[in-house]
């Protein structure tokens, strides 16, 4: 119980991250902005998802393949970010 109360509170935290950094995306149109604010949006869902399996805390592949894309996500902006522009 104490499990499913916890897990829902970062999933808001997760929720409401990325819609801070969507915000900013779009005062600032910077895409590590928009970056953040999706990967945050799809781990906060992700997290949601797992609420509803039998047994969360065994894990599912997928969850931690969305995980992983979440993460992907974020490492590609950051390093799309720091790439050298050509002038």
């Amino acid at each position: 119980m104490i499990e499913g109360f916890l897990l829902g509170i970062i999933v808001c935290g997760s929720l409401v991250a990325g819609l801070f950094f969507l915000k900013f995306w779009r005062q600032t149109r910077d895409t590590l902005f928009l970056g953040f604010g999706v990967a945050f949006i799809v781990e906060g869902l992700n997290r949601a998802s797992s609420l509803f399996l039998a047994d969360p805390s065994r894990g599912n592949v997928l969850i931690y393949v969305v995980r992983l894309a979440s993460y992907l996500i974020i490492l590609a902006v950051i390093l799309n970010k720091n790439r050298p522009r050509r002038t």
